[in-house]
């Protein structure tokens, strides 16, 4: 028994009469009456008591009937669940996120995709950094992320969304919250808040390597799991900390931002990233809300060489 013998029967049920079912569904009377008469015995049931002029349900067809409907209405939908996946309308898309920036933007790719395909579902991972999001994404654990360039994986797609410039954040009172702008070097004998070394922070990596860069290493005396925590503690007068222009409204209370001098990279760009080969329809079209959601920066206006960090391969 397959669908179209259940589509046969009622549509005989229905009709009481094997020509007008037989119109509607398009099929001669012969075959229709050979498929009905094959259901039956496969069923070990008499559907139908036919005479010359009349056909008409026994009761064991009466009581098929209903079950039969039900089944059909259920392959039907089915069906369009199905189409649905299959043209990107519904389904999952697995994003990891992490840090101010990600958080900020995160609501508005989410309230984008609900708007636009109310049956796709953004399957959310936080705290998840870029350099373990770049591991799932290559794995097929996650199908989207937000990442920072540049990416080191030619497996990978992405596309920017903000530019970001790199700051330091002190507390209010600290001796040098008066300057205007700081060098990095400055900073030498201080003590640094930090997001965990094994957390796979770019911000965090990036940190380390400037302050290396200006001839010292940076003396971090303690761990925060993120960024709003890191920035409390400096708040606090823990130390000090190398963070990005987004975070700003994350802490205004007891800590002042200071732009750096003379540091490169000077910003980080933020970006969306997902394995090239992933066949996932939705996130095809998840992809394609992100670019009227989140707009590439101009990454000109910020003294950016798009080419050295890839955005040209795009």
């Amino acid at each position: 028994m397959d669908l179209r013998d259940l589509e046969a029967f009622v549509a005989v049920a229905e009709e009481l009469h094997f020509g007008r079912a037989a119109i509607r569904l398009h099929v001669a009377q012969p075959p229709l009456s050979n498929r009905i008469r094959r259901l039956e015995s496969e069923l070990h049931l008499q559907l139908f008591e036919r005479s010359t002029r009349t056909v008409t349900l026994t009761d064991a067809g009466n009581r098929l009937l209903d079950p039969a409907r039900r089944t059909l209405r259920q392959a039907a939908a089915t069906a369009e669940v199905a189409a649905s996946i299959a043209s990107g309308e519904e389904g999952r898309v697995r994003t990891g996120f992490a840090g101010a920036s990600s958080q900020r933007l995160l609501p508005v790719l989410a309230t984008a995709v609900r708007e636009a395909h109310p049956r796709i579902e953004l399957v959310l991972k936080s705290q998840t950094y870029v350099y373990t999001a770049l591991e799932e994404l290559l794995s097929g654990e996650l199908d989207l992320a937000f990442v920072r360039l540049p990416i080191p994986h030619p497996e990978l797609s992405f596309r920017a969304v903000e530019v970001e410039e790199l700051i330091c954040a002190l507390p209010a009172d600290h001796r040098l919250a008066e300057r205007e702008r700081l060098r990095l070097g400055e900073l030498a004998q201080e003590d640094f808040v930090s997001l965990p070394p094994d957390q796979g922070s770019m911000l965090q990596a990036t940190m380390v390597s400037l302050c290396h860069g200006a001839g010292f290493r940076p003396r971090i005396t303690l761990h925060a799991p993120d960024s709003s925590t890191v920035l409390a503690l400096v708040a606090a007068g823990a130390g000090v900390t190398i963070t990005l222009s987004s975070v700003r409204p994350v802490q205004s209370v007891g800590i002042v931002y200071r732009p750096l001098e003379a540091i490169r990279p000077s910003h980080l760009i933020s970006a969306l990233a997902w394995r090239t080969d992933n066949p996932s329809p939705a996130l095809t079209r998840v992809v394609d809300v992100s670019r009227q959601a989140l707009p590439t920066p101009d990454l000109d206006a910020a003294g950016i060489n798009a080419s050295s960090i890839g955005i040209g391969q795009v």
